[in-house]
């Protein structure tokens, strides 16, 4: 089941180009009043995930989707294509993608279901032109919508999957994922078919053309286990890698990516591959992968598909092979991340022993120096108490020096009044000798007759005067 979500800012105007109505108007008569329109948008192709794709009884409908028709082939061309089918077509609405400058798509309305059948029957798979490589693609779609904000338009209903609406993009995919039936072409690197589509305006087939030298993430630039998107072409690396690819589809729910080396689609909501061909390892031809009847009950019994063990065979040992690989990857990648888990357990256990002796040493050093600074603080105020101490010291010296000089000057002047006082006591004692002495002479003498009438006079002394000079200067002293 198939809806459809357009972003257009414009209206449906009638087709301008009056060669389609002037073609229809002479060649059926039994439809003359068809609409033919035109409208500008960007087309969003959404599938419902649980169910198959495949045009079965319940997901039919009158209104069909031509997924992608060649610009050199015009709304005339495209009419002529359609025959007598167009006898039975009630509406033609042509949807012009600027961005998509190589094609455009077609939506039909059909007046019955039976219309719509033989139409389906008779066009899908069919080529546009014999000498061209496009292919016609319709789909039966359910609903369409149609809206002027694109993050409306590129958001998936409920329960539904966003399809690529590139064509050669949408054959990559299985038959019950696209809903194509189609030749046995894998589009990969080394086919040609993607060069005849003219502008390639397709960023996966582009790619696939021009095959880029060294194609990288568009998140982290790595180059190895590249995956890039079918719907809008983003390149993202694996989740063996960083994961880009993972975050955009649950970023974008663009479900579906073409790993650029294997060539091989993954569905991410699935999770597991919905490539259409894959190699078989019988005889290394392509095979495709779930093969279906192209009848719509799917039990025509004569195609041959299902009862060719060869193909069975091929798809299970081909499924295996995916499996080992995805296994592999898988321990591989989990070897590596155990690897740099114990890395960065080794390196944080280093970093911790590193910083536990960098803390030890730092702290030793710190209480070392603590201990120092404390010793020279202490060595310090001692030194400064002891300059204290010296310079009371010195002034005090100062102080007592002059004050014993002060003292050995009075002491000395002391001296020599006691030196003079006792010269003069000896002078005196030496008078009051000689002066007991000349009156016990006197005394002697008065019995004597000698002396009587005598007369004494005074005899100079040198010395006399002398102690009578320095006794005089003692009592000037004294008196001043």
């Amino acid at each position: 089941m198939f809806i459809l979500r357009v972003h257009s800012v414009d209206t449906e105007l009638p087709l301008t180009d009056a060669e389609e109505i002037e073609f229809y108007t002479t060649t059926s008569l039994s439809n003359p009043n068809p609409k033919f329109r035109e409208r500008r948008g960007v087309v969003h192709l959404y599938r419902k995930a649980s169910q198959s794709s495949l045009p079965n009884p319940s997901s039919r409908s009158t209104s069909l989707f031509v997924v992608a028709v060649p610009k050199y082939l015009s709304a005339a061309d495209f009419i002529r294509f359609a025959g007598s089918h167009i006898e039975n077509i009630t509406y033609i609405l042509f949807i012009w993608n600027d961005g998509m400058e190589d094609r455009y798509s077609v939506l039909i309305e059909l007046a019955a279901q039976s219309a719509a059948d033989a139409f389906y029957f008779s066009l899908n798979g069919k080529r546009f032109s014999p000498a061209e490589a496009e292919l016609c693609h319709i789909l039966f779609t359910h609903s369409v919508e149609y809206t002027e904000l694109g993050e409306i338009a590129s958001t998936p209903p409920v329960g539904f999957t966003e399809l690529p609406t590139c064509p050669i993009c949408l054959e990559r995919l299985d038959p019950d994922t696209s809903g194509i039936l189609s030749t046995f072409c894998d589009h990969s690197f080394q086919c040609s078919c993607t060069s005849k589509w003219t502008y390639l305006s397709c960023t996966v087939c582009r790619f696939c053309q021009q095959q880029e030298e060294n194609p990288v993430c568009s998140i982290c630039g790595s180059g190895e286990n590249l995956w890039i998107c079918l719907i809008c072409g983003f390149m993202g690396c694996g989740r063996y890698k960083e994961g880009h690819g993972v975050r955009h589809w649950k970023d974008t729910q663009h479900c579906y990516s073409l790993e650029l080396i294997s060539q091989q689609i993954w569905d991410y909501a699935g999770d597991g591959y919905v490539h259409r061909l894959t190699h078989s390892k019988v005889d290394g031809k392509p095979v495709e992968i779930n093969s279906r009847c192209t009848s719509i009950e799917g039990t025509c019994h004569s195609c041959g598909y299902g009862d060719d063990s060869g193909i069975n065979e091929a798809i299970y040992s081909s499924k295996v092979e995916a499996v080992f690989d995805e296994y592999s990857r898988l321990l591989a990648t989990e070897l590596e991340k155990q690897r740099q888990n114990y890395e960065s357990l080794l390196a944080e256990a280093k970093g911790k022993r590193d910083s536990t002796i960098a803390e030890a040493v730092e702290k030793a050093v710190t209480s070392e120096m603590q201990d120092i600074q404390s010793k020279l603080d202490k060595c310090t105020e001692e030194k400064n108490a002891l300059a204290e101490i010296n310079r009371k010291l010195i002034k005090d010296q100062v102080v007592w020096h002059v004050k014993v000089k002060e003292i050995e000057e009075r002491e000395a002047s002391e001296s020599r009044l006691m030196d003079e006082k006792i010269l003069d006591l000896e002078e005196q004692v030496r008078d009051l000798k000689v002066y007991i002495e000349a009156q016990k002479t006197l005394t002697d003498m008065t019995d004597s007759d000698s002396i009587k009438g005598g007369t004494v006079l005074p005899v100079p002394s040198t010395q006399s005067s002398s102690t009578n000079t320095r006794r005089h200067k003692k009592a000037g002293r004294r008196r001043n």
